[in-house]
């Protein structure tokens, strides 16, 4: 009996250790991407007005929610000026891989020919993107992101910008070049749930609809977080009014294609 329980207790102490080892090890790779990502906020070359915004767009936070690991094969769409290619571009550049696709032209010109984000690669899909006369979405014709096997596609505040038919084609494609097991991190302003387009909501859209169409196309829900929830935006002005602009809720979603 006495043996036995020995060796109960051996085996005890065997399992703690082998556990304690692996959360020291999940613990150290979540200490070594916040490294990195700190790192990359701190970076002389980023401007002030990017630094300026750090507190409310919480990227280290949102970067973690989303499981961002710095061997992953990212890409980001539609990145605008590059607030967040300057934060992705240093963390991916030793061990992983960023891509850039859809609406790239002010990064092109602007950061991509600068010192450290020479290893970005720029997906040739700008072409495709118009606004037709008279709309108030931007739209994409058929195209294909030409890469596969990624990791993660990661988009902030740009659905909104594109009507439904648009939405399905570039979230198929995002379906497409993922990995099996691959994320998808959406972040947006939010639009209260149902209401009618008007002028008001026009930089807006439904998280649920979001969701919605993110399902039809095969993507499961893995998780949300109110990381960017602000209750004082009554979700009924333009987010570019002085009274809400960097102040809006936004949902933040993350999903997986199984």
């Amino acid at each position: 009996m006495l043996i036995a329980i020995a060796r109960r207790s051996t085996s005890l102490r065997t399992l703690l250790a082998v556990a304690l080892v692996t959360l020291a090890g999940l613990a150290f790779a979540a200490n070594e991407i916040n490294a990195k990502v700190e790192s990359a906020l701190a970076l002389e070359s980023r401007p002030e007005a990017d630094r300026e915004r750090d507190r409310n767009r919480r990227p280290l936070e949102t970067l973690n929610f989303f499981g961002l690991k710095d061997d992953m094969r990212v890409l980001e769409l539609i990145p605008g000026a590059g607030w967040y290619t300057r934060v992705l571009a240093p963390v991916l550049a030793d061990t992983g891989q960023l891509y850039v696709a859809i609406g790239t032209g002010r990064i092109e010109k602007n950061l991509l020919n600068q010192p450290g984000f020479e290893q970005v690669e720029l997906l040739g899909t700008t072409d495709n993107l118009r606004r037709p006369e008279g709309s108030r979405f931007y739209t994409v014709d058929d195209f294909d992101f030409d890469v596969s096997g990624l990791d993660m596609v990661l988009t902030f505040r740009n659905l909104h910008n594109f009507d439904a038919e648009s939405r399905a084609k570039i979230n198929s494609q995002v379906f497409k070049s993922l990995k099996s097991g691959g994320l998808y991190g959406v972040v947006d302003h939010t639009m209260r749930h149902m209401e009618p387009a008007n002028y008001e909501n026009r930089r807006r859209i439904d998280p649920v609809l979001v969701i919605k169409e993110m399902l039809d196309q095969g993507f499961e829900l893995v998780d949300y977080t109110d990381l960017h929830y602000r209750a004082d935006d009554e979700l009924k002005y333009e987010v570019g009014r002085r009274s809400v602009s960097g102040n809006t809720d936004r949902f933040t979603l993350l999903f997986r294609k199984p």
